[in-house]
């Protein structure tokens, strides 16, 4: 049996199994958590929500040198492996038709609901020194954001934050008049209801825990505004697409996840209506979840080259 992660992608870190010596020599706490199983593998019960949130700070630290990571109980814990798939397949994307993948701060990347646990900047400059703008509705995410910020000055320079001050706008008062981005990423709100999103909670910790739980979990805590919207995942990427026409010479490739692949036929087919000139699906595979990227681009072919200039 392959002891390496092969469905994440050949650059992402944590391909191989977590090496829990050196991820308690980081983060000494994570030690009364981490434990052998039936199967004689040295994991954590990633149903706990303090270990969930001790291992990703171990991992921050130890691969990406990011210094007292931390969020509040109530915001979304995210598996840092597949948060770092997303940040990989953006590099290919924004690579094609260059020698090599663009790194330092001519790429400047949008985070659309960075949160609290700045997950995605962190991963992206620190992978390849990108420039990041992470953005957010919630003033509580955006201020942890910021103690996390605060605790790594190195990064001030090269990850902002902005607030949303309108729920109803993704793009907009984000994107100034003078502003290129070369992509914006987005993990969009899942669920329509709250109801749904309990129900998905609910069903996530019986399967970890194999048993029949009763209440949802921690680990899988989250914001409204983390977990669910009125219309859910379509009506919310659906948005997002009719507003990137208005900034389409503005951003390189609109990206964002679909975690149902029900929606990806409606999706693609507004995107040829309002006439995006290249559409891509990328499929990434973590563990038994499915999920892809959806990307757009109103940018012709011969004009991307110009964008690192």
């Amino acid at each position: 049996m392959s002891t390496e992660k092969s469905g994440l992608h050949t650059r992402n870190l944590h391909r191989n199994p977590y090496d829990f010596d050196s991820l308690i020599s980081c983060v000494p706490e994570l030690r009364q958590y981490v434990f052998t199983n039936s199967y004689q593998t040295v994991t954590i019960n990633f149903s706990i929500s303090k270990a969930v949130k001790l291992l990703n700070k171990a991992l921050l630290l130890h691969f990406y040198n990011v210094k007292d990571w931390d969020i509040p109980d109530a915001n979304l814990c995210p598996p840092i492996p597949g948060r770092a798939d997303y940040v990989h397949y953006i590099a290919d994307l924004i690579a094609e038709q260059q020698p090599e993948i663009p790194t330092g701060t001519s790429v400047r990347g949008l985070d659309i609901g960075t949160g609290a646990n700045l997950v995605y900047p962190l991963i992206a400059h620190k992978s390849y020194g990108w420039k990041m703008l992470g953005t957010d509705i919630n003033q509580d995410s955006l201020e942890n954001a910021q103690h996390i910020l605060d605790h790594n000055p190195d990064l001030s320079s090269f990850i902002q934050l902005k607030k949303q001050p309108n729920p109803d706008y993704i793009f907009k008062n984000n994107i100034d008049p003078k502003d290129r981005f070369t992509f914006s990423m987005c993990n969009p709100p899942f669920h329509d209801s709250e109801e749904s999103a309990v129900k998905g909670n609910l069903r996530k910790t019986k399967n970890l825990n194999k048993s029949k739980v009763q209440k949802p979990l921690l680990n899988f805590g989250g914001q409204q505004s983390e977990l669910w919207c009125e219309g859910g995942e379509l009506a919310f990427i659906t948005k997002m697409i009719n507003e990137s026409v208005l900034y389409s010479s503005q951003v390189l490739w609109f990206t964002c996840l679909v975690s149902k692949k029900d929606n990806l036929f409606k999706l693609t087919t507004l995107l040829k209506k309002l006439k995006a000139v290249e559409v891509k699906t990328i499929d990434m595979a973590q563990g038994q979840k499915i999920s892809r990227i959806l990307a757009w681009t109103f940018i012709p072919q011969q004009n991307r080259k110009d964008w690192f200039l």
